[in-house]
């Protein structure tokens, strides 16, 4: 390394004395300088009383240690301060656990006739969302570099490299040698070579001393027992176990070792024995339940190596779990295993002349450790007898081992350097292990000092953790002396973190004859095995190193010493010199394995003969790691394989080795590197302990939208309360941004004990992360920050406003697309006039109708039951008609032209009465009646109606009269308002003097009032012409003739329901067999049976209909199995929406079975301005479905893709275009003729249309051009009415019944409804759809947007604990599919969300509830 990077390198060893209390005043003062005028004058949280205790405390050689593990606090309280001013909104959650029914817990506003209205500004939610708007507007600290290539493919680009970001400079670096492997004299051949010897001429020499929890020995295992008991064991495993007289085992065959971390004697005996009978033992965890973490990875791994024997303690084998035969059960994804009992009755005693044969080390496999990589897959690294010694020698070597020494072990026995350490290098030098369980540990975590100072240990070996631990513990204890130890090997040295605790061990420990040498960090990996330790000075080892890092150039690989003392600085100490007989270089992490620069951060390779042999049964990874060839620019360094250590560091002075992290807890986020330990320890210095505990943090990252994303995951105490958590986030969420200048995406808090352990203690982050994306972690407390993170979406697409309608037009004609416009088929040449004259009026058809054939049949309306409720032939229907005509005019006075309103059940009596209003010259008005039990929310929309429509009367029945009358009703609306109230259950049988005769077709027939889904109440005006125009067009379109039975199950009382209720059969003359809706709450099958029993070729129904028979019939089979369907040609769904593709699918699926076929179902399109312009019908081409690219959608341009390709959307034909209806496709804004690749308005010309409306409720001025529009450019004259729906048209390949090429209309959505977001035009129903698949809970969604903020609301139909999974699967889901923020996540019951008659959402009236605060939801995150 250059010189300029390595002043301060040096600065720790030649300042080995202590700071002073003034010169760590003055050092600190310097640290905060930037950051004192921020804090305006508030103490920081470090007092210096305290500080001067601990001066106190500590002897004058310690090392700079204080100052260190502080300082990194110090650094967060500082750059927390900054931010002290910032207040963010809380999220909100649900005391009460009650679940309420939706009714009564939603009540919207009925109407909402200002769409922004009735916001109440003082309600908690906006003013939370106000807060939330306030932290969103402060400017972001990275500038947002948004980045887009073309608007139309959108795409993500990656983030640019900052020309200003640090480079390596520093000089190539070469590959390190480690000193030779010494010659030792009398040095076994193998390591079994070396039991054989111990156990033969020092069978009384201890070799190793377990202990209980409370800490005293239950078994010494002298080197007699262990190679008496192991050969025992080889013996009994060659000889005495067999399956169908064949042995069970042979040389060469996997065996699992299964013990309890409390049992190291009898997993010794099990280890030696497994290789004395030359079978390779793999030791795993014990399973304790049937769903431990990553168990069933271990299965995997098990299975792939082949192993049909586990090996146990007689104790270990009665606590597994058990089936009902009494065996153990076989645990998920585990082989089936024959579970051997190796306690000492169990085994056999060898025959005099049995012999094993204790080989010299050779390439073989002796065993196999287990590892669990980042993504939670287990490989099994295999270790051969010879790389087994030779890491037994370089360890001997290197920490200069002794025959008989005592070394005191806490780490885990089966793998990684406890196993090297304390089972196979402690037999190649006759030591004397001291083994500690992590049982102890927990109950006592002093037991392993104490325990080094009763044996008089020479070598200890821990982690950081159980230092850190015992300093806790240490209080009461004065008695202990650390001086017999000449090396303390800190297992897990390589963590960056590790230094806090060994200098604050040290500081405590030191005046208990701990020598500051002594503290050996090392660096290790399970596949290159001990990399690097640091040697005590007696060994030759060079002083210990230090360094300060920037914690930004490291984050982009670059290592530069902090001159300036920033904050953001990470100290790391040396894990010492690399191992005897090994060579080590350091190559870039990413790409093609090239040596790095001396200044910048790589991940150290190693090439040595005591490394793992491969990842067992997986040679392709194999490849990739241990049979590395490292070159430098293209030529190889070595013509030896190096094996990577997935340790990330660089090579310091005096040879020293440096981990600054692990490529398995790397997390890249937009191009820079960040360590997962180091995000931790940012965390945990927030005032840790108050709100989470200190061990149980997991940090990861997970791909969202083409990044790494950083989540962060802890542990809460039961003790700390909603709003201190909420604080602690917050804070860490700051303290992550000023330290590490990195956005954490997601913060979770979890309750105690509930994250996945690791076998002994620890997270399993893996499993942890696992769990975080299937949504099954159950937080109690969660904060997104997506707006922070994500700053890779597309640019927000910026509209040319110069286009207009002609140079569009132009464009499209010179690129060859025609202009989008279809219409139906001619009426005038379908059909002959002179009849399209005599049927102008229905009420004249009913008379005829009644005079020509009063008998036949024209309604039949059936209950519940299925059983027929009431029938009506043509002259029932004409002299009910009259009857309700002279009630109107002797009870109600009423004259020509007054507006009645009909509150009636589905039923006859709505038609008879509808006809009784035009026999008396009245305009009907249909109102659905309130519902008796939900009357505040459905009565004041019928007194709305009325009131709205200037109704002189409503006619009624006797219960519904009584109903609008009642107390209850009273508390709705004002009951005294009502105008004249008539019941039609008795009325005198007087005959009709004459009947009304409109003077002109144009003459107002009826009013067709309905509430749209944004909320606003219109009436639309019928004439009689557009209403006989409208029957007639169905009437060709269906081929309805009076022999013709059709069933309708729909609503009766606005658009094509209304229609197809009470017009189309007087004018045609056919059969309409009636089913409410309401009755299939009751009886599911009603509809379809009803089809199935009268044999109906045509029946129409709704969405929420068709959404009940496929949920609800779904199990009924014996319902089902009387039902037929094959009659049906065509089954049409009325809608004023795009067509629900999954649901018509899923509909026609389930009922192929009975006959359905799959050509029948389609859906119909019909608005405001014109209640029917597609209706398949029952000729013409089956309707096509066509594949759209969203994101062309988004700017309203139409591409069609392949189905399946990404980004796709289906979109069906809705219907075909009825006869004498014309469309074209308009520009939103310049109203001029779109191309067919375009989105656009729908624009419709028809003698049926509307002729407009007869009231918009404060509206009119708005909406004067909805019926009278005309093309600004191309054809002018023509007039046409805007649907207020987005579609496109399409040519298709198929032909219709003119032989022409058949136009298919594509309904894309309301355009009331559509988000702008981005300047991009998005659809609420494919954001929801997303949002619906991201989660099997998620029963049904709905999103608007609020102060252009989007609003996500979601039903949960699961536990409440699910309710936090939910917002960071919504807010990813929507990001990836989307490329959009959501803003906040609304969580709620099961039914909140409120759908009007037609199963339509309506948006507008949850957002006023969601403003008002009336939806009583689980819970509300407000993404930061």
């Amino acid at each position: 390394l250059q010189p300029r990077y390595l002043e301060h390198f040096r600065y720790p060893r030649r300042v080995q004395r202590d700071i002073t209390q003034k010169g760590y005043e003055k050092k600190r003062a310097k640290l905060l300088a930037r950051y004192i005028p921020l804090i305006q004058g508030k103490r920081l949280p470090i007092t210096t009383a305290a500080v001067s205790k601990q001066q106190k405390s500590r002897s004058t050689n310690s090392r700079d240690e204080r100052f260190r593990s502080d300082v990194h606090t110090e650094a967060v309280q500082a750059a927390l301060a900054k931010y002290k001013e910032r207040k963010m909104p809380m999220p909100s959650k649900r005391r009460s656990v009650l679940v309420h029914s939706s009714v009564e817990t939603y009540t919207p506003p009925v109407i909402n006739l200002f769409c922004l209205a009735g916001v109440p500004v003082n309600s908690r939610v906006s003013s939370k969302i106000q807060q939330l708007l306030n932290t969103l507007k402060r400017p972001k600290r990275p500038p947002l570099k948004e980045f887009f290539v073309d608007d139309f493919e959108e795409l993500l680009e990656v983030q640019r490299p900052d020309p200003n970001q640090p480079k390596p400079e520093g000089n190539q670096m070469n590959v390190l040698k480690g000193e030779p492997l010494g010659v030792v004299t009398n040095w076994p051949p193998s390591l079994l070579a070396a039991l054989q010897r111990w156990g033969t001429t020092q069978p009384k020499a201890p070799c190793l001393t377990a202990l209980d929890t409370t800490g005293k020995a239950i078994y010494t295992l002298t080197y007699g027992k262990l190679w008496s008991r192991s050969l025992k064991l080889a013996y009994t495993l060659l000889n005495k176990l067999t399956t169908k007289n064949e042995p069970l085992l042979k040389p060469g065959d996997r065996v699992a070792l299964v013990f309890p971390n409390s049992d190291p004697v009898m997993f010794m005996v099990a280890f030696y024995g497994c290789l004395l009978a030359e079978v390779i033992p793999v030791p795993i965890e014990v399973p304790l339940t049937r769903k431990d973490a990553g168990s069933q990875q271990i299965g995997f791994l098990l299975g792939s190596c082949g192993v049909t024997l586990a090996l146990t303690t007689d104790a270990c084998q009665k606590g597994l779990p058990k089936a009902q035969t009494g065996e153990v059960v076989t645990f998920k994804g585990w082989p089936r295993l024959i579970w051997f009992v190796i306690d000492g009755k169990h085994l056999a005693k060898p025959t005099k002349d049995w012999h094993p044969q204790v080989r010299d080390a050779s390439a073989e496999i002796a065993y196999i450790e287990y590892k669990t990589s980042k993504e939670g897959s287990t490989v099994g690294i295999t270790i051969s007898h010879a790389s087994m010694l030779a890491h037994c020698h370089a360890l001997t070597q290197a920490c200069g081992y002794s025959e008989a020494e005592t070394l005191t072990n806490v780490l885990d026995f089966k793998r990684d350097a406890g196993l090297w350490h304390g089972v196979l290098t402690s037999v190649m030098n006759r030591m004397h292990v001291i083994s500690i369980p992590y049982a102890l540990m927990k109950v006592n975590p002093l037991s392993w000092i104490q325990k080094v100072c009763s044996y008089k240990a020479r070598v200890a070996l821990v982690k950081s953790r159980d230092m850190h631990w015992s300093l806790l513990a240490q209080r009461d204890q004065r008695d202990v002396s650390l001086s017999s130890l000449r090396m303390l090997i800190v297992a897990d040295g390589a963590n960056p973190w590790s230094i806090s605790s060994c200098d604050a061990f040290l500081n405590v420990f030191q005046s208990r004859g701990l020598r500051p040498e002594v503290i050996c960090p090392c660096a290790s990996s399970s596949e290159a095995l001990t990399v690097a330790i640091r040697r005590p000075p007696e060994l030759g080892g060079p002083p210990p190193g230090k360094a300060v890092l920037s914690m930004n150039c490291l984050s982009f690989g670059v290592i530069r010493v902090d001159t300036e003392e920033k904050l953001s600085v990470l100290t790391v100490q040396d894990v010492g010199q690399i191992m005897p007989g090994a060579n080590v270089c350091v190559v870039k992490v990413d790409g093609t394995p090239y040596l790095c620069k001396a200044d910048e951060v790589g991940e150290i390779c190693v090439n040595s003969g005591a490394t793992g042999m491969a990842y067992f049964g997986l040679l392709g990874i194999t490849r990739n790691v241990f049979e590395v060839c490292i070159s430098l620019s293209g030529v190889p360094v070595s013509d030896q394989p190096f094996t990577r250590t997935g340790l990330l560091g660089f090579v310091g002075p005096d040879y020293l080795v440096f981990v600054v992290g692990k490529l398995d807890g790397l997390m890249t986020v937009s191009g820079r590197r960040h360590n997962a330990d180091d995000v931790v320890a940012t965390a945990l210095a927030v005032e840790p302990m108050k709100f989470v505990y200190r061990g149980r943090i997991a940090v990861f990252s997970v791909t969202v939208l083409h990044d790494d994303r950083i989540v962060l995951v802890a542990e809460q105490r039961p003790d700390a309360s909603e709003e201190d958590s909420f604080q602690w986030m917050s804070r860490v969420l700051q303290a992550i941004d000023s330290i590490h200048q990195v956005g954490v995406y997601c913060l979770a808090l979890v309750p105690a004990n509930t994250l996945p352990k690791a076998p002994l203690g620890g997270i399993h982050i893996s499993e942890t992360k696992q769990r975080f994306l299937e949504g099954a972690l159950h937080p109690c407390n969660v904060l997104m920050c997506p707006h922070t993170c994500v700053t890779n979406l597309p640019k927000p697409r910026q509209k040319q406003p110069d286009v207009g309608p002609a140079s569009m037009i132009v464009g499209n004609l010179v690129a060859g697309k025609r202009i989008a416009q279809a219409s139906g088929r001619d009426v005038t040449q379908l059909e002959d006039n002179d009849q399209a004259r005599k049927f102008l009026y229905l009420a004249d058809v009913l008379q005829w109708r009644a005079q020509t054939t009063p008998d036949h049949p024209l309604f039949l309306l059936l209950n519940s039951k299925g059983t027929v409720a009431s029938t009506a032939s043509c002259i029932q229907l004409h002299k009910r008609a009259e009857r309700v005509a002279v009630a109107l005019m002797e009870k109600g006075r009423l004259n020509v032209g007054d507006h009645v309103a009909l509150v009636y059940p589905p039923g006859v009596d709505l038609i008879a009465t509808f006809y009784g209003c035009l026999y008396a010259g009245c305009i009907p008005i249909t109102v659905r009646p309130p519902h008796p039990q939900n009357l505040a929310t459905t009565l004041p929309t019928v007194k709305m109606i009325v009131e709205v429509s200037k109704s002189a009367c409503i006619l009624t029945t006797q219960a519904i009269m009584k109903l609008l009358k009642s107390k209850e009703a009273a508390t709705a609306v004002d009951i005294k308002t009502w105008p004249t109230i008539l019941d039609t259950d008795d009325m005198p049988k007087k005959k009709l003097a004459s009947i009304f005769r409109p003077t002109s077709p144009d003459m107002l027939a009826y009013l067709d009032f309905s509430v749209s889904t944004t909320g606003i109440l219109a009436g639309v005006k019928m004439s009689h012409a557009a209403t006989s125009a409208l029957c007639r067009s169905i009437k060709l379109q269906c081929e309805l003739y009076p022999s013709r039975q059709i069933a309708i199950c729909l609503d009766p009382y606005c658009g094509l329901g209304f229609a197809l209720w009470c017009l189309c059969s007087v004018y045609s003359g056919h059969q309409s067999i009636l089913v409410p809706p309401l009755e299939l709450e009751s009886n599911v099958s009603l509809w379809l049976s009803a089809v199935s029993q009268y044999k109906v070729r045509v029946t129409f129904c709704s969405y929420s209909v068709m959404e009940m028979c496929t949920k609800g019939l779904g199990t009924q089979t014996d319902v089902l199995r009387v039902i037929n369907l094959s009659c049906v040609r065509t089954c049409m769904v009325v809608a004023e929406e795009r067509p629900r593709i999954t649901l018509t699918q899923s509909f026609s699926k389930l009922f192929k079975d009975l006959g359905l076929s799959a050509r029948a179902v389609s859906t119909t399109f019909g608005c405001r301005v014109n209640v029917a312009v597609c209706l398949q019908g029952t000729a013409g081409p089956d309707p096509t479905t066509v594949y759209v690219d969203m994101r062309a959608l988004r700017h309203d341009r139409v591409r069609l893709v392949e189905r399946g390709s990404p980004h796709s959307l289906p979109l069906m034909e809705s219907g075909k275009i009825l006869p004498g209806v014309k469309v074209i496709i308009a520009h939103t804004e310049t109203k001029g003729p779109l191309g067919d690749s375009h989105l656009g308005e729908i624009w419709v010309s028809s003698p049926h249309n509307a002729t407009g409306y007869y009231t918009v409720y404060g509206e009119e001025a708005l909406h004067a051009d909805h019926f009278t529009a005309r093309l600004s450019f191309g054809d002018t004259q023509t007039v046409w009415a805007r649907t207020g729906y987005l579609g496109f048209l399409r040519r298709t390949e198929l032909t219709d019944a003119s032989g022409e090429r058949h136009d298919a209309l594509y309904v894309v959505g309301s355009l009331d409804e559509t988000l702008e977001l981005r300047g991009m035009r998005y659809h609420p129903i494919d954001i929801e759809t997303s949002v619906i698949r991201a989660h099997k809970s998620i029963a049904e969604c709905a999103v608007f947007t609020w102060t252009n903020l989007l609003v996500v609301v979601v039903e949960l139909e699961g536990s409440e604990q699910e309710a936090l999974d939910l917002v960071a699967l919504v807010t990813n889901v929507v990001l990836e599919e989307h490329y959009l923020i959501v803003g906040v996540v609304v969580i709620v019951d099961p039914g909140v969300i409120p759908i009007n008659s037609r199963g339509e959402k309506q948006r507008m009236h949850l957002r006023d509830g969601f403003l008002a605060d009336q939806l009583d939801p689980i819970y509300v995150a407000y993404n930061m």
